[in-house]
């Protein structure tokens, strides 16, 4: 197609069809789901996405591919040109008559804000199957104890299951990025840890606040408790460790502790 590929919006568009086709199986995708695209590029995977699922409401902030997107005629498509990062979650989810499956190859550079958007803020999205930078993909399902672990390790696993589908060449998009992807399905289940969530994030990014440090020095001052407070309320745990050292089920427990 006919396009002046824009860096800023990290344009990189898929070409193989067997390959959308396998995105599409990645996310459980049946005739009975509403599905949630962001990033709609020139539509290769919104028209794999429409003969699979009985509705599809698709994002695209580039308003030059408004008339490629609208001449494609998928009749269960909704296209809505706005930046769904903007764009707030109580809007995007009032095109939905009830719960909805996100599916997406997102740009590079919102990957980790629209993650975290949809986690903490969505009351009907079901799950997420999303192609990322390879790193990142990474990073989401990595356990403690590894460098690849952190905050977005913790809180994708603290709301969801997530694992890696498969890994994606960059030859396999247009124009090829300088990194590979890899598609990563996250089912979400909010309700296994009674806490409070967003107090909970604070917490985690309180934790790994200093990499480097120990996990009693990031904590040091978290509500007001100072070095010898904090060690005696969590008097269970090693915290002469660095964050990275601990699983997410110990962070529940700590958090609890507070």
């Amino acid at each position: 197609m006919e396009h002046n590929f824009k860096k800023k919006f990290g344009q990189n568009f898929l070409k193989d069809t067997n390959l959308l086709n396998a995105i599409v199986q990645d996310g459980g995708i049946s005739t009975q789901d509403e599905v949630l695209e962001i990033g709609a590029g020139a539509g290769a995977l919104t028209k794999q996405l429409s003969l699979n699922a009985k509705r599809v409401v698709s994002y695209e902030i580039d308003l030059d591919l408004k008339s490629k997107l609208l001449d494609l005629g998928l009749n269960n498509v909704k296209f809505i040109f706005k930046d769904a990062l903007k764009e707030p979650i109580e809007e995007i989810e009032n095109n939905f008559e009830g719960n909805y499956k996100l599916v997406a190859n997102l740009p590079y550079y919102i990957t980790s804000p629209l993650i975290f958007k949809f986690l903490q803020e969505s009351k009907k999205l079901i799950s997420m199957t999303i192609m990322v930078q390879k790193e990142v993909a990474e990073r989401i399902i990595a356990k403690e104890g590894g460098k690849d672990y952190g905050i977005l390790s913790v809180m994708t696993q603290f709301y969801s299951v997530p694992k890696i589908c498969r890994t994606v060449g960059r030859q396999m998009f247009y124009p090829a990025p300088n990194v590979d992807s890899a598609v990563v399905n996250l089912e979400l289940n909010k309700t296994r840890f009674a806490i409070n969530e967003k107090e909970f994030y604070e917490f985690i990014k309180k934790c790994f606040s200093m990499r480097r440090k120990t996990l009693l020095n990031n904590l040091q001052g978290y509500k007001n408790f100072d070095k010898k407070q904090i060690g005696n309320l969590l008097k269970d745990f090693d915290l002469s460790k660095r964050p990275e050292t601990f699983s997410l089920e110990k962070f529940v427990e700590m958090f609890k502790k507070f």
